[in-house]
């Protein structure tokens, strides 16, 4: 007997069949309720063969089938992408949308990062901040050009004048729709500083549950910033120590690439007090030791571990022997000087080029 004129092992998603010229000889079908279809489906993505088809298979006995599913093929069944696909006769494809939207939601919900919450709060954070701090520039220059005494880069105090009906000096505006329209423009820069303030708080409060061991070795609210910039608390957890250095400079880090600047030292991670506190020459290797400590505490977040408190001490560490090293080479005698200014250093390594 050729190859094309074995038994063909046919396995749908709704029956599992065997095919012998032309006419369906076996059969075994999987049950109807979405929860079995889709843990066929399941099973069959993952490489593994469904309880039906394993039923079938030991009916087999000695005979040699052929089928085009490579998961079937074994002892007795040998694979042939020429063998039948679909059984004689079928019908067209059975709807499969309810089945499918189940797996959809299943998969959603295995591949759902809480942290986006955090991200999203952020996000809001950031943009509401940009727009206060727009709202508050434009209503401060109003209402200095009329309210005596009022300095035009203080909006919180601009804004409190107007609401709190402050008279308006002979140059005000005598118009009620200009005053109303005035006050207006107060009460939502009012707004957007209690909403930006209230998400602020709200990711300090959070950050900690979601993320603990960032928070404890950055503090919640650069945690939460370093969640958003990274895309989440699983992307995070698997990046480099050396893009975690960067993260928040990509900018400056393309223009590196492209020959217009140095490399850069640190993006958000120089909003860590310890980084910013340091001198210019350490901030490198501070930064460094911070992301390596960083993605090491992403990993444990990741995996639900506790606080890890040795990953600050061994930066806390790290900080004091550099500035041990500092203090004993501002004591020697021909100590080395602190490094240039970046954009000098970058101008002396064009020339030399």
């Amino acid at each position: 007997m050729t190859r094309e004129e074995l038994p063909a092992l046919v396995s749908l998603w709704d029956r599992v069949a065997v095919v012998d010229r032309g006419r369906t000889v076996r059969t075994e079908e999987v049950p109807s309720s979405p929860e079995a279809v889709t843990e066929r489906l399941r099973l069959r993505r993952a490489g593994r063969r469904t309880p039906e088809e394993e039923a079938i298979l030991r009916t087999r006995g000695g005979a040699r089938w052929r089928t085009r599913d490579r998961r079937l093929v074994g002892d007795g069944v040998d694979y042939d992408p020429r063998a039948p696909g679909s059984l004689p006769g079928a019908a067209g494809p059975t709807p499969l949308r309810t089945v499918f939207l189940t797996e959809a939601d299943r998969d959603v919900a295995a591949a759902w990062d809480p942290s986006i919450h955090l991200e999203e709060a952020v996000r809001a954070a950031r943009e509401l901040d940009r727009a206060a701090n727009q709202v508050g520039e434009r209503l401060a220059g109003w209402a200095s050009k009329d309210l005596p005494g009022l300095d035009p880069t203080d909006p919180a105090r601009a804004s409190e004048a107007i609401l709190d009906g402050a008279t308006p000096g002979p140059l005000g505006p005598t118009e009620p729709s200009v005053v109303a329209a005035r006050r207006s423009l107060a009460e939502a820069y009012r707004s957007l500083v209690a909403a930006r303030d209230g998400l602020r708080a709200a990711v300090t409060r959070a950050a900690p549950t979601r993320s603990p061991n960032l928070s404890a070795l950055l503090g919640p609210e650069l945690a939460a910033q370093l969640l958003a910039q990274a895309g989440g608390l699983d992307r995070l957890a698997r990046l480099p120590a050396s893009t975690v250095q960067v993260l928040g400079a990509e900018r400056a880090f393309f223009e590196h690439l492209r020959g217009r600047a140095p490399p850069p030292r640190h993006g958000l991670l120089f909003l860590h007090a310890a980084l910013r506190s340091a001198p210019r020459r350490e901030r490198g290797r501070l930064a460094r030791t911070l992301a390596a400590k960083v993605a090491i505490a992403a990993r444990l977040d990741r995996a639900g571990a506790p606080v890890d408190p040795a990953l600050t001490k061994a930066f806390e560490a790290r900080r004091a022997s550099l500035r041990a090293r500092r203090e004993t080479e501002g004591r020697t005698p021909g100590a080395r000087r602190s490094a240039p200014p970046l954009d000098r250093a970058a101008r002396d390594r064009d020339l030399r080029r």
